[in-house]
């Protein structure tokens, strides 16, 4: 049996955080040991972690004083590199912004990945100094394997880090979906009055662009139109956009549903789900929707391709795009022509874990 370490932040409502969960529930616990080793051991997705999974924290000291915090925190970790150096088979960073996690994972194993979830160029606003003092810090170039969950993040990243190249890959985050289908039949407190449109995610402005579906509901609700709009999830911007709602008079229209850990028997329950976001990394709402077979009304956003093949209306990054792809469905709707199939995407993924994780050499497949 081999032994697996894989380091994030927390298990708190997120892209990346679901993404994991699956991956712990999904891996064959007979062939892989796993020990999981969170910054904070907190969070929505923590009870759902498989009890075969060892959870360990690694909480950093945040003394306001920074000298302190440096020596407590060089201290710590070399205490805890004494004790795992190299004792594991492979050793993963999963969440790409954590810098413990990064030198926690280059030292439990010589094998090791960084999964690479967000578009960097976007959030980096294409600066190419900012996005190499991020891989700078995190010691990207120090991991045998680079992960990219889309191929837009690694064609992005790539172009201003060429020497990444030759040692990344894409892998999509593995799903669930038989979860899925289970926790879809969950009753709910809710009833369904119009056309309803599902936003899941979190509340953060700078990424999700809510305003852009606050905004163009207003628009539609002046033209005549009659809809719902569910958010499921919070954040930082959570209290404003319930203002922006109020103060447009929208509480009939839009409805906050607040964090959900089970989302979907409103998967189950709408007519297509909303993206409205600035950049993704993989939108773990694309998959999710496909495999509800629920069409998606999205932003051009990284791998929206997947979505122009037959599973919703791709719209132009921004308001009106929001709004006309939101009028186009209300107006003529969208039928998927071919159901997605779940279980070979996962299939495809797992034997890309399985030769990453022996050693072997990956190729991509038709």
């Amino acid at each position: 049996m081999k032994r697996i370490m894989i380091t994030a932040y927390s298990l708190g409502l997120g892209g990346i955080e679901k993404a994991l969960i699956n991956l712990l529930q999904l891996l064959d616990k007979e062939k892989y040991e796993i020990t999981l080793v969170l910054e904070k051991c907190e969070g929505i997705f923590l009870d759902q972690v498989p009890k075969e999974v060892k959870i360990v924290e690694y909480s950093v000291c945040d003394d306001k004083n920074i000298i302190i915090r440096k020596i407590k925190n060089r201290l710590k970790l070399m205490k805890w590199k004494k004790e795992h150096k190299n004792k594991y088979d492979f050793a993963i960073s999963f969440a790409t912004y954590s810098r413990p996690g990064a030198h926690i994972a280059l030292n439990a194993s010589v094998h090791n990945a960084l999964w690479i979830h967000n578009n960097y160029e976007q959030i980096y606003e294409k600066d190419e100094g900012k996005i190499k003092e991020f891989f700078q810090v995190i010691q990207a170039s120090k991991f045998s394997k680079l992960v990219f969950v889309s191929y837009d993040n690694q064609k992005a990243v790539c172009k201003y880090i060429p020497e990444f190249e030759k040692r990344s890959f894409v892998c999509n985050n593995i799903i669930d979906y038989k979860k899925m289908y289970d926790n879809s039949l969950e009753k709910i407190d809710i009833r369904k009055r119009r056309i309803t449109f599902l936003n899941v995610g979190r509340h953060e402005e700078h990424q999700k662009r809510l305003t852009r579906i606050i905004s163009a509901s207003e628009r539609l609700v002046d033209e005549g139109y009659q809809f719902n709009v569910w958010f499921v999830g919070d954040g930082v911007d959570s209290q404003d956009y319930q203002k922006m709602v109020k103060d447009a008079k929208l509480d009939d229209t839009i409805l906050f549903l607040g964090k959900k850990s089970n989302p979907f028997p409103y998967y189950k329950l709408c007519d297509a789900v909303l993206l409205s976001s600035m950049y993704e990394g993989y939108p773990v709402v694309f998959v999710e929707s496909m495999t509800m077979n629920k069409p998606l009304v999205t932003t051009r956003v990284s791998d929206y391709q997947e979505i122009e093949d037959g599973y919703g209306i791709v719209v132009e990054n921004s308001l009106d795009g929001v709004y006309f792809g939101m009028k186009k469905f209300l107006d003529e709707g969208y039928e998927i022509p071919q159901k997605f199939d779940p279980e070979k995407f996962n299939q495809s993924i797992m034997r890309q874990l399985d030769l990453l994780i022996e050693g072997g050499s990956y190729e991509k497949e038709d």
